[in-house]
């Protein structure tokens, strides 16, 4: 049950923030913390929709906020109701009640059917901290916004949390994004959500991706998204998870280990302390003795590669959806030094530099040609050595990690351009 109350902090409250502000009431306090005019406008909210006035978000509260974070509502038609009437009383479009809603006839509403009405606002936000559940939450709202986008749970994460993926298109092309392997990278998850409700629009309108005609792309290749690989590292940095209980106390042990590295903020790994991207069946050993030898033997929050390649479910899940889809194309997002990595040592597929120029040359990215294997047990290097497809991992932005939300609107632009020219390679 969500429980939010004064004092709490974190992505939690920004995203009850988010909802509130979204139904129309003013909740910003200081710091994003909650407190104050948050607390007040939580109260405001819960007065309107006939809510204890508590100020705590609990079970009926977040409910009632549910449908400013999933991007629309269900609607009982009335008699005299028109799209028209609907949409400017609910904030919304008659394009996108339509779209919704794709067995509606706007000449025959019949009352008493039911119908989905989204609001007139973006489902992904650009402003504040990811969570898990904001994740989850604005998948659901693609799929029902817009029928065309399919949603898969291809695993579960250590802490049993969904790992989704996003279908979308109808090609026998198949390319596949992925996002936020390293917990203080989730930054990623709003770029590729953001893609993808872009494109999804640009369907809808006919219009273009990247220069690029959307309607004969979405023909031609089937995107795949896994917007959050790690969602309980992401949880872990951004505030989300539980700081009282027995497993938070756990991971502090494994923080420990490495006692140089700041906590959340330096956490990489998964929950286990793993690092991910470090623990696919790509030259795995020679990870490990790399990482070994650096000093990462223990699990903590960067470059334990693991017992055994593949022990971990989030690793383990990305493995069998590769196997089973076979895609033909992959980027794996990460932050932060603008580059491009586009092969794996004397692995190098055909067509992969080729691409990786016209991705450099569209973002101002570097693409970076190493001589010699650098790294191993990495995502794109078990996709590149088993199928010797064009595999990538798209360093983002610059500075520290985690890049602040604050610099999303700043390192957008360039990532979209790479996604553009990505899912319309096949074209």
């Amino acid at each position: 049950m969500i429980l939010i109350k004064e004092g709490d902090g974190g992505s939690l409250v920004q995203m009850v923030q988010l909802a509130i502000k979204r139904a129309g009431f003013n909740p910003f306090g200081l710091d994003g913390i909650f407190g104050g005019r948050t607390k007040s406008a939580v109260i405001e909210f819960q007065k309107s929709r006939g809510l204890s006035p508590d100020g705590i978000v609990g079970k009926n509260t977040f409910n009632a906020l549910r449908p400013f974070l999933v991007g629309y509502t269900d609607y009982t038609v009335q008699s005299g109701d028109s799209l028209f009437s609907i949409a400017s009383r609910l904030g919304s479009t008659v394009a996108l009640i339509e779209n919704a809603n794709p067995q509606l006839s706007a000449y025959n509403l019949r009352v008493g059917s039911k119908i989905i009405v989204p609001f007139n606002f973006s489902l992904v936000p650009e402003n504040i901290a990811y969570s898990s559940l904001l994740t989850e939450l604005i998948c659901e709202g693609f799929v029902v916004r817009y029928p065309f986008i399919d949603i898969v749970i291809i695993g579960r994460s250590v802490m049993n949390r969904p790992i989704i993926m996003l279908k979308m298109g109808k090609g026998e092309n198949k390319v596949f994004y992925n996002a936020s392997h390293h917990a203080n990278e989730w930054i990623t998850t709003p770029m590729v959500l953001k893609f993808t409700e872009e494109y999804a629009n640009a369907v809808i309108k006919a219009g273009d991706i990247g220069g690029a005609n959307a309607e004969y792309t979405f023909d031609n290749t089937t995107l795949f998204v896994v917007p959050m690989v790690n969602p309980d590292g992401v949880d872990l940095v951004t505030g989300a998870m539980e700081k009282d209980g027995e497993l938070y106390y756990d991971v502090l042990k494994l923080a420990n280990n490495y006692s140089f590295i700041p906590f959340p903020s330096g956490w990489k790994a998964n929950i286990n302390g793993v690092d991910l991207n470090l623990n696919y069946p790509a030259m795995w050993e020679k990870a490990r003795e790399q990482k070994f030898a650096a000093g990462f033997t223990l699990p903590g929050p960067r470059d334990f590669v693991g017992y055994s390649a593949l022990d971990q479910p989030e690793t383990k899940a990305i493995y069998n959806i590769s196997r089973e889809l076979l895609f033909d194309l992959t980027l794996s997002l990460h932050t932060q030094g603008e580059e491009i990595y586009w092969r794996f040592g004397a692995y190098q597929p055909e067509g992969g530099r080729d691409l990786g120029e016209k991705m450099a040359a569209v973002s101002g990215y570097r693409l970076t040609d190493p001589e010699e294997f650098q790294s191993f047990a990495g995502y794109k290097d078990w996709f590149i050595m088993t199928y010797l497809k064009p595999g990538y991992t798209i360093e983002a932005g610059r500075g520290t990690n985690p890049l602040p939300i604050e610099r999303f609107g700043e390192i957008y632009p360039a990532v979209k351009n790479i996604l553009a020219v990505a899912v319309s390679y096949f074209n």
